[in-house]
């Protein structure tokens, strides 16, 4: 889910020159309300009572216009019993709107409506496994409340239409319809009938399979939706609309996906955003490539306009202000993550806000270019680092507050950056987007943490990711490189420092790039710093001008220094003799000046350390005989100076 949106330009001169719909834009992402007017039931506490069921329809049946946020109508919820006797049947829904009453099929119940919480008794104890429905009649006026409202009803000052639209994530379904807020129980299936002044129109959820004429001037749009949906991707939208529908055809689909958009009733609006709309079409013929076949295949997808200061993912229907490349992109990327496969947990958010964010920049690379696609990926680093000491992971004490469940620094950018981050340590695009599409089947229409994700890299990999996540998933911050180098010969030294951003997690693994620069050319090495200060040698037959660090930003990491260490030279020039080179057991080590604490070791071309000695003698000898032969070098520190010198073992 998106929120306010601020522009800016980046300075980059190529990106400058393509075209002005692919704009990058910047979200504020702070437009959540502080001290945010729960319920007195608490979003994170369990209410065991709402366990002991699950649900499998809602069906709504309400009266809606487009100029405020009254409401009358029903709720009626279909459930299979999860006790051994369901007395009670307990349901969430705001105090300020008023319970008229309750019906299981003809019979009418009896209820209370306190503290948030409708309580029906069933009258006689439903059985385990059972089916059972509950009818809910209720009318009032849902509390406009800011972004999170549940209901919200305002005119557009750019177009003067007004609209009435819900938002339900995270704690809001309640608002405006009886439910169960519980992210791991997905409704089978949802009918959404919605009676409007017939000037007017109402989107939903799913396929619209009937609009009928109504008493008093008014039509009923009956939608319908049979693919598993999360409480809060539940949605209505009334204005004065159109309807443009286009298609969709990705590879491997017989048949086209429709893509039904309404839209302002101007032919302005039109004429202004066609092209945008279009590319929709586009985006969904990518994305099925890269994660597979659009999930609601059957269905639609498409969008209700809204002047709501950015969009929501309702599954099939995407809520949105405007249709800018990137909003339409991550909006509908949330149709794989976040709707098809949603969050376990408000914890685990990254399943939907992280990747969802990724697929802007994805969009990017594949439809815009890969300049686009940097400065995008440039500013989402800038984003995450705003906040050195955060985690992706939201811990469990703060999964209630809806302003950190949507950080936009960590959820969505730091989020979208370890997705980016993933696909750099698989070094594999084949391997990466096979991952994604096995997630998407193996958690098809279901839930998922963070955790499962990492079960499947792990598998589709077959690595070991546990030291991925322990410091980019539930760890805080990021990895600082201080670089030193120096050059001998045809030999370059890099020793690489790792200063964490947060002491939430002291020390971090990372592959790595370095870019080796050279008169007319360049060449780049690859390799993986296992602990926070390492050195690696490489052999590079060039004379070496400057050194970068993660050249094509890869990582979320800041460099701190990059130092040219030229005291790094022959050891004959230090009054230093190393000897036998080559050897086969032994090699001697001779000081030719005055004692002095220096510390040696014996290295591979990776940087792997096999000897580390720490002496204060002139004279030493190295027991090299259970070494493998090959090429190691040889370094020596000593006070603020340097030496390392290539060492050959047979």
């Amino acid at each position: 889910m998106k929120k306010i949106i601020l522009l800016i330009t980046l300075l980059l001169s190529n990106i400058l020159l393509i075209a002005q719909r692919y704009e990058i834009p910047e979200f504020e992402g702070k437009c959540l309300r502080s001290g945010y007017p729960y319920s007195k039931v608490s979003p994170g506490e369990l209410i065991e009572a709402l366990q002991d069921y699950d649900v499998k329809y809602y069906h709504l049946d309400l009266e809606a216009d487009n100029t405020s946020t009254f409401i009358k109508g029903s709720t009626e919820i279909g459930a299979v019993s999860n006790v051994a006797s369901l007395n009670s049947f307990v349901v969430e829904l705001i105090n300020d709107l008023t319970v008229d009453s309750v019906m299981t099929g003809s019979t009418l119940l009896n209820h209370t409506h306190s503290s948030d919480l409708i309580t029906v008794n069933m009258g006689s104890a439903v059985p385990a496994g059972e089916f059972f429905t509950v009818k809910i009649f209720y009318h009032g006026t849902v509390p406009e409340e800011g972004f999170f409202s549940g209901m919200t009803s305002d005119i557009d000052i750019d177009w003067g239409n007004s609209v009435t639209w819900t938002l339900s994530e995270p704690f809001n379904a309640k608002d405006w319809f009886p439910c169960k807020q519980d992210l791991q129980d997905k409704a089978d299936s949802v009918m959404i009938d919605i009676t409007v002044p017939d000037n007017l129109m109402a989107g939903s959820n799913g396929k619209l399979v009937n609009t009928i004429p109504v008493e008093g001037g008014k039509t009923r749009y009956e939608w319908r939706s049979y693919y598993p949906t999360d409480y809060y991707l539940i949605s209505i939208s009334v204005a004065d609309y159109q309807d443009y529908s286009i298609y969709a055809h990705p590879a491997g689909l017989d048949d086209s996906i429709l893509i039904q958009n309404f839209i302002y009733y101007q032919i302005s609006y039109l004429e202004q955003n066609k092209e945008l709309i279009d590319e929709t079409a586009t985006l969904i013929e990518l994305f099925s490539d890269l994660f597979s076949l659009y999930p609601f295949a059957n269905e639609k997808y498409g969008h209700c306009v809204a002047p709501m200061g950015g969009a929501m993912e309702h599954q099939t229907m995407t809520t949105i202000d405007n249709f800018s490349f990137y909003l339409v992109a991550h909006e509908l990327g949330h149709q794989w993550f976040g709707d098809n496969v949603t969050c376990a947990t408000w914890q685990d958010i990254w399943i939907n806000e992280g990747f969802a964010s990724y697929t802007e920049y994805l969009a990017y690379q594949n439809l815009v270019s890969q300049d686009y696609a940097d400065g995008w990926m440039d500013s989402a680093h800038d984003w995450a680092m705003s906040l050195p000491d955060g985690s992706v992971y939201i811990p469990f004490d703060e999964a209630s507050d809806v302003s950190r469940i949507f950080s936009f620094a960590l959820s969505y950018k730091k989020g979208a950056a370890i997705v980016h981050m993933i696909r750099f340590e698989l070094d594999n695009d084949s391997l990466f987007f096979s991952t994604l599409r096995e997630f998407q089947q193996e958690f098809a229409d279901s839930v998922a943490t963070g955790d499962d994700f990492k079960g499947v890299l792990e598998d589709i990999s077959g690595d070991d990711f546990s030291w991925y996540f322990d410091q980019w998933y539930y760890g805080a911050g990021f990895p600082k490189f201080g670089i030193e180098w120096s050059r001998d010969g045809d030999t370059v030294s890099i020793r690489s420092t790792i200063t964490p951003s947060s002491t939430g997690t002291p020390s971090f693994k990372t592959s790595i790039e370095f870019k080796l620069n050279y008169q007319g050319g360049d060449t780049t090495i690859r390799v993986f710093q296992g602990q926070n200060i390492q050195t690696f040698n490489t052999y590079v037959p060039y004379d070496i001008t400057s050194l970068e660090v993660d050249p094509d930003n890869w990582i979320l990491n800041q460099v701190s220094s990059i130092s040219y260490i030229p005291e790094y030279k022959e050891f004959e020039k230090r009054n230093i003799r190393v000897f036998p080179n080559p050897f086969s057991t032994n090699l001697n080590v001779i000081f030719l000046d005055n004692s002095r604490h220096r510390e040696i070791s014996l290295l591979n071309l990776s940087g792997k350390e096999f000897i580390k000695i720490v002496t204060e003698q002139n004279e030493l000898t190295i027991d090299g005989s259970h070494l493998p032969p090959g090429l190691y070098f040889l370094r020596i520190r000593e006070e603020n100076n340097s030496y390392v010198k290539k060492i050959v073992k047979f």
